[in-house]
This record gives structure tokens, sequence and C-alpha cells, in this order.
């Protein structure tokens, strides 16, 4: 066979490739081997690694620049199949190769199959011109039978001349902790390694105690993560032993999935908002024609979403959009290439410190492209501009418009959260009225105090709410506003004067205006009548909390005496009983009969009241929103877009947060007490529209702030059972995360109940591309100042907010030098400095978020080359700092993940081609540590 093995003396060990158990093999137990283990689905059934000795060229004045390239065939399949390849090393005859051949349990692989390993020579790296110098084969059983699981193969040229010679070991398959095989049965393992993986299955109760969560096998990870790519290295590490790190790359069903939620819910939304302003009833026509215009608005930006939902739903491309896709309008709201990126690293050197160490550590960044409203372009700048020019057009609106209110910004938030409030308290107080009956019907005596007690505390928290100011001059607004109102003033010309009404502090007055400038008319419906309709509430509530009193007493000390009850009086028209005896009296024991017409007194007084005011506050938001609600509906359709993008990666970024640190007490402890710390890092420059699109950003991240998880036991086991669910409207978002019910078994006890956890998200942008070369010379970096400067202080903010209530040993463990407090105070000097291009901003952000239990995201415009840079060196940085891998080989380490690894085939899936989308020119631009290694980059659709 060509390239077959040496029978001579083994060629001398490289250092960086260890010796691996001596094992004889059987053909089963080989089996065994290559069908991969049932504990940990993405360890490798056969790995490998290469290196090259005496390699020749041709030409004797140069030496190569060699890579290896791998096939593999099985039999009876007739033709060979590319598998991986290594990464370039330059201008050595003896490369050592740290990038490994991995085959998974995808790649059916079996004992007959032979892999063949053919050494190029680059000639020219940028060009891509390089020529085959020899090839070898082996059998994939005579690597795994061969004692030391070693083959050295000649390497032979097209022309049958020995060119140099290859090296492949095998590695072993580690041990994992929790496996039953010990050691102690393999009398050859060496440093607790064996070749042999166990197949061996776990109980599903015992899934959740594995500290490393499959991306591609876990129950909760597989039903929102799919198409997992895998690539694995071997670093060696500054005490002579090595590093096995999996690299992983992972769509999400989320991309698509939250988008159809989060548009059916604004649908919701702005179809109640039509149905409440259709509510009002009748209008003059100076309102009625206002009501018309609003209405008609929110009908177009109805039917938008509709057709954006449609199109989603009918949509049957990947689970991603791919970043030519980003200004795609039917897609406009799925975010823009969104992976979760992992590392996996397999630590001999047991840094971890925590009581039950474990060599295994993972390290998961939701990459995505930056959020923004690509289709509606950025023109007229991002979201931060826009609102600033709204807020300004509505202050100008509100001085020259003779047709709206007055209202301040803080009247506006609270007319919203009234209507809120009284959504919700009309709600529980109709069902606990309910309750309270059927506890009447079933003479419950414990059951009837406890609901009454319910009853009366959500009824007076709605009489507290309808009982403000603001809300009684917006019913004296919406009365003015009535026909009848107008009718029965005299009525002056129409072509001269018009109504106008002025909020001027808590006063409100109608007036006419115009040429002749009729004196004011003060608005006849007064105060005090609203005050009669909250005040007829608590009278009701009382009457119920009396007859529940005498009940329960009759019930519990039977007597002669004469029941003497008369029911207060109900003001203004209230219900009033005409003093015939009790029903307890006529009915003894009928308690549900006593009580009927009471409750129906309170439901109604209820409905009245709330309808009334609610009524008013929607009154109020439209004379607010009038003048400005073509520029309100587009700026919200536009935040809409940019949130939900943003909205997507957060919950990917929680999910597996969450599954991860499951058996972590200190990380759920954090959770529940302050909330999840969100760190988002952009690559951005903030010139031209990428400055646009920070704007955009920015926004979207701050709106994070409104939106709470709460984690639930999941119905069943499906993958449809393990999606989040979405509730809530734009004043406020909850994601219900399912899991299965073994993990939600190990919850504490305040998530199990239902807690909302919050999330503070933080933003950290540093511009890194030739654009922003001309931003620092001829522009302004004012906005990414901001941003950072913003973002510093909630990051502090939450620090401070750790230490008051939550112990050191909450947080994981650094072999770092640097204390958190150093490394917080590090970043506000780089945040404060004046530099160009200062990337350790980014750094350090990303170590405090990863030493403060936080989930990374990574972004630029499409989250393809500067990010593929970005989490590549954030990886050899962990690599370096947490694991000790050589720093002699940091920057091969770096360019090999970028040259092999996961980000490489990102490129493919988005763009079709295994090329970064930069030039050299735009490289001399980029910080040092940003640039790819030549070959991987070129001009390629972005």
């Amino acid at each position: 066979m060509a390239g077959g093995r040496e029978c001579g003396p083994r060629m001398q060990r490289p250092w960086s490739v260890y010796r691996a158990s001596t094992l004889e093999l059987s053909n089963e137990m080989i089996g065994l081997a290559l069908a991969g283990n049932n504990q940990d689905p993405d360890e490798p059934v056969l790995e490998f690694s290469v290196a090259c000795t005496d390699l020749l060229t041709p030409s004797l004045d140069r030496k190569p620049n060699s890579f290896v390239a791998v096939s593999c065939t099985t039999p009876p399949q007739p033709f060979w199949t590319k598998h991986a390849q290594t990464e370039i090393i330059e201008g050595t005859s003896n490369p050592i190769f740290l990038s490994s051949i991995a085959f998974f349990q995808e790649s059916n692989i079996n004992q007959q199959t032979q892999v063949k390993l053919a050494v190029y020579d680059v000639k020219d790296r940028s060009q891509g011109t390089m020529y085959m110098l020899g090839s070898a084969l082996f059998p994939v059983k005579e690597l795994l039978q061969e004692k030391s699981h070693k083959l050295e193969l000649e390497l032979r040229s097209a022309e049958n001349q020995r060119v140099g010679s290859v090296a492949v070991a095998a590695w072993q398959m580690e041990e994992r902790t929790d496996q039953r095989l010990s050691i102690s049965r393999h009398p050859d393992g060496i440093n607790r390694r064996t070749m042999l993986p166990v197949d061996e299955s776990l109980a599903e109760s015992m899934g959740v105690w594995i500290k490393y969560a499959s991306l591609c096998k876990d129950t909760l990870l597989r039903s929102v993560f799919g198409g997992t790519m895998s690539r694995m290295y071997r670093f060696p590490t500054t005490d002579g032993n090595h590093l096995r790190v999996l690299e992983q790359m992972s769509e999400s069903v989320l991309s698509l999935n939250v988008p159809r939620q989060f548009i059916k819910l604004l649908l919701e939304e702005d179809a109640s908002r039509v149905c409440e302003l259709e509510e009002l009833g009748e209008l003059s026509p100076c309102w009625e024609n206002l009501r018309r215009q609003i209405v008609s608005q929110y009908q177009t930006i109805i039917l938008t979403y509709q057709e954006t939902l449609s199109d989603l739903n009918d949509y049957r491309g990947p689970s991603f959009k791919a970043s030519t896709l980003k200004a795609e309008r039917k897609l406009e709201f799925m975010p823009t290439n969104l992976h979760v990126q992992r590392m996996r690293v397999h630590d001999e050197l047991g840094f971890d410190l925590t009581p039950n160490p474990s060599p295994e550590h993972t390290y998961d960044v939701v990459t995505v492209g930056a959020p923004a409203a690509h289709c509606q372009g950025f023109k007229n700048s991002g979201l931060r501009k826009l609102i600033q020019k709204f807020e300004e057009a509505k202050k100008h609106s509100a001085l020259s418009s003779s047709q709206s209110i007055v209202y301040i910004p803080q009247d506006v938030v609270r007319a919203k959260e009234i209507i809120a409030h009284i959504n919700t308290l009309k709600t529980q107080v109709s069902y606990y009225a309910e309750r309270l009956s059927r506890a009447a019907k079933d003479r419950s005596a414990c059951g009837l105090e406890r609901t009454l007690a319910i009853l009366a505390d959500k009824t007076r928290q709605l009489v507290t709410v309808c009982d403000c100011k603001l809300l009684a001059s917006a019913i004296q607004a919406l009365n003015a506003a009535r026909p009848e109102y107008i009718a029965s003033k005299a009525s002056p010309s129409a072509d001269s004067e018009q109504v106008v009404l002025r909020n001027d502090q808590d006063t409100l007055l109608a007036k006419w205006s115009g040429s002749n400038s009729r004196s004011s008319l003060q608005v006849d419906w007064h105060e005090e009548e609203w005050e009669k309709v909250w005040v007829n509430v608590d009278k009701s509530l009382e009457c119920i909390i009396e007859r529940v009193d005498k009940l329960l007493q009759k019930d519990q000390v039977p007597s002669d005496s004469s029941p003497g009850s008369t029911q207060t009086d109900l003001q203004g028209g209230a219900p009033r009983k005409d003093g015939s005896p009790g029903v307890e009296e006529a009915y003894p024991g009928e308690w549900s009969e006593a009580l009927y017409p009471l409750l129906t007194t309170l439901t109604e007084c209820v409905a009245m009241m709330s309808d009334t005011a609610k009524r008013s506050m929607v009154f109020l938001l439209m004379q607010d929103s009038a003048p400005t609600i073509a520029m309100d509906l587009s700026l919200q359709y536009r935040r809409d877009v940019v949130f939900c993008q943003t909205l997507t990666a957060l919950i990917c970024g929680f999910i597996i947060k969450l599954r991860n640190r499951l058996r972590d007490d200190g990380f759920l402890r954090q959770l529940h007490t302050i909330g999840l710390l969100a760190q988002f890092e952009s690559l951005l420059s903030t010139y031209g529209e990428e400055l646009a699109m920070l704007e955009d950003m920015s926004v979207g991240i701050m709106d994070l702030r409104n939106v709470t998880f709460k984690v639930t036991q999941a119905t069943g086991n499906s993958a449809p059972d393990m999606l989040p669910i979405i509730t809530g409207n734009r004043d406020g978002f909850n994601v219900r995360i399912p899991l299965p019910g073994t993990m939600f078994d190990v919850l504490p006890r305040e998530i199990q109940s239902g807690m909302l956890l919050r999330v503070q998200p933080v933003h950290f942008n540093v511009g890194i591309n030739e654009q922003q070369t001309l931003a620092e010379k001829f522009g302004d970096t004012s906005l990414q100042e901001i941003i950072n400067l913003e973002s510093l202080s909630r990051l502090n903010s939450y620090y401070e907010q750790f230490k008051e209530v939550l112990p050191e040993d909450c947080l994981p463990r650094s072999r770092s030098q640097t204390c958190l407090p150093e490394l917080l105070r590090f970043l506000g000097q780089n945040v404060h400095a004046r530099k160009n291009k200062n990337v350790d901003v980014l750094w350090q952000a990303a170590e405090i978020c990863r030493r403060l239990n936080g989930v990374r995201f990574t972004s630029c415009k499409s989250a393809k080359d500067r990010t593929a840079m970005s989490v590549t060196l954030e990886q050899c940085l962990i690599l370096q700092h947490e694991h000790g891998m050589a720093p002699q080989v940091f920057t091969q380490a770096l360019d090999c993940m970028r040259s092999e690894g996961c980000r490489r085939e990102n490129t493919v899936k988005n763009v079709g081609s295994r090329k970064y989308a930069f030039n050299s020119l735009q490289l001399k631009a980029f910080p040092k540590h940003y640039r790819p290694p030549d070959g991987t980059y070129g001009k390629v659709e972005t």
C-alpha cells in the first residue's frame, strides 16, 4: 500500500504529541469504541493529531507552508469524502499541528474506514495557490490496534517519491468523572485516560447532575439549538501538559419562534388600542376627526404586522437569517446570523476551585448581527436621534396645537400605568368575587374568610388607583368632549372658533378659542361626582364584609337575637335594600343567596368605576398622541424591530446560561436576588451607517430592562414543550422558560414558586475598522463614549448590589490574580481614557461579565467577520489566562481557530465563501489581535 507504515524504528515523538494507553482491542471492542459515548455525545468517537517531519519541496531555497487535508471512505463507498484539514503552518519542514482531526458519532466511521492524509504546500496564502507535496493512507482499525495508537507513515508524491513522513497519534477519550469505569481496570492507562469510552447510559434523573450539558443531546438545549458544528484542538500548556478544546457553533430555532410570538403580542396590543378608542363613545366632531385619524394610523400599522407575521409563518428556510438577508423586509424582525459560540475545555491542571472540582469548563457567547432596522435604512439616523427628534416634535406640537391637551411625560406614563392596573385589578376582583360566591355555596367558613381578605385587598387597591387628580381631570376632559356638552353651550361659528383644552397644572379648562375669544367655560362635571363613584365601591365592599361577619357569627354561635341588619347607604344611585328580613333569616344556611345581591352590586360598581376611569385615560392618551401619531407609530415600529432582534438573543443567552449553571447554587441565588447580568459587546464604528446601527442597538439593549423571566415546569418532554412562551406588551414582557421536571426539581424554592427574574443589560462598544479611524480623526466618537460611560455606571451599580446582599462564594473561581474591584477600576480608567480603538475596554468588560456570572453577547454589523475575530481572541485569552496555555503558541492557536474553526464555517453559511470580508487595506487599521491569517480573507459579500 502506498504510504504504508514503516517497519523500522519509530520516529522520535514530537513534544506536543503524547502517549496513549496501550489496550489490545478486539474487533467487538473497536466497534464499541467507534459507536460513541452515551454519557457525552459531544465526545468524538475518534480523535488524532498529526505532525510532519522532513518535508521536502522542489525548491530547496524555501521551506513549505503546509497543511494536512484529511479525507475518508468507508466500503462500499467508491469515492473519497473530504472530512477536515489542519491549519497552515508557515516556514518549517517539521510542522506540529494544533487542530486535531475528530470524527463524531454522525461521521458513521467503522474499523474498515480508510483515511487519507494529503499534505499541501501553500505558495501564496493570499491567492490560495498551492500544490500537493504527498499523501499517505491508513485504515482506522490499524490505528486502534497499534499498541501505542500511533502510526508513522511515509508521504509519497504523485511520482511515488518520498517527500517526508507524517505521524498520526490517536487521543484517548478522557474518562468522565461520573462514569462508573474504574481506571484500575486498565493498568496501562496513563494520566487517568483511557482509549475506550464507556457505553453506559445514565438515568434521566441523573442527567441534571452532569456538569456539562450537550448542545446536541440535552433535552432542553436540543429543543432550542441545532445545526451544531464542532472542531477539536490540542494546545500545550506551560507545564508541558495539554488542553483538549472543543469548539462548537449552533443556530437556534428561536430566531424564528420568538419573532412570531412577539408580533402576535404587538397585534393584540394595537388591536386592543383600537378597541379602546372605539369604546370611548360618541365624541364631538372635533374629537371624532382626531379619533378617526388615529384609528386609521393604527389600522395601517396593524396591516403591516399582519403581513410580516404571515411572511414568517410561511418561511421555510434555515433557522437563522443570513447576513445577506439582513435588509429583507419579510424577515426584518429576525435577528441576523444568531448563533451560540461554545468553547469546552478539558483542563487537567484542575483550576476549578469549587468543592466538587471538574476538569470540564464551558464558555458560551451568543453572537448576533447588531440589532438594527436595516430594512428601514439609516439615512435619517438611528433610534437615539429619532427619539430625540420625536420628543422635540411633541413639545413643539403641544405648544402650537389647538386640539390637544398639553400633558407632561409623567402624566402619559402614569395614564398607561393606571390602565394596566385597572385591567388587572378589575379581572382579579371579578375572579375573587366568583370565588367568594363559590365558598359561600360550599359553606366553607375558612374559604370564605380567606377569599374575602383577598377580595377586599384587590378592591381597595383598585379604589386607590382610581383616587387621583389626573384621573378626575381626564374624566372632566372626556365629558367636555361629548356632543351633549358642546350642544349645551352657546355654539360659536365653526369657521372662526374651535374647542381648546388646556391642562394647566391640576386644573383642566374647556374654552372656546378663536377670533372672538369667548370667555372660558368651566367644565360642569365636578370632581365630587367621580368621588361618589369610587366611594360606592368602598361602601359595597363594606356591606359584603359586614354580611360575611354576621354569617360566620351565626354559624358559630346560633342565637335568636334579631339581626338588625341594615345596609350602609350607597351614594350616587348605588342599590339600597328595603329593610326586609335578611336572607340568612329567611333561608337559614343559604350563604350564597345572602351574598349574591351584594356581590352583584360590588361587581357592577367596580365595572362602572373601572370603565369610566379607563375611558378617561384612553382619551388622555389619545389627546397626547394625536398631533404626532404618524411619527409615533413609525418610530415605534422601528423600535419593535430592533427590540425583537435583541430579545431573541437575550432569551437564547438566558436559556443556555440557566442550563449550564443548574447545579450552581451561588448562580441561582444571584439570579433570583439581583437578576442576570447581560453584557453586550459591539464592534461598530461611529461613522456613517454603523453610527445609526449603534444608535438602534443601544436603545434595543436598554429596552431589555422591561423584560422579566419566569421558570416553569414543562408540560411534556417533546421539543415544542421546551420552547419559551412570551407574554405582556410594550410596557413589559415576561418570558416563561419551561424546564423538564427533573431539571425544575433542582431549582431553589424562590424560582420554583414563580419569582420574576430581572435582567441588567450593559453595552460596551469599541469600533475597530477603518471607518472608526475616520471617525476618530474627522468625525465624532461621543456616542461610543456615552454608551460606555452609561454601562460602566450600571455595571458598578450591579456589583454594589451584589456585595450588599450576596457572599463572594456565589461567584465562579478564577485563576486571575486581579480581583473584581481592581478590574472594575481598570475598566473605569479605560472608559474615561481618550484612547483610539481601546480594545482593553472590551477585554476587561468581558472578563468582569464572566466573573459576575453574566451572559455574553458579541456583535458587529453581521456577526460574521469582526465578531469572528473577537470570539476567537476571547477564547485564546481564556485558554491562556485561565487554563495555562503556553504563551508561545498563542498566535498559532489564534490563527488556527480563525482558519479552521467554526467561525470560518459561519462565513460559508452566510455568504457561501470561506473568506472573511476584509481586505489588506482595511486590516492595516485593525488592532493587531483582530487580524485574520493570510488566505482567510478577501472581497466577498457581507
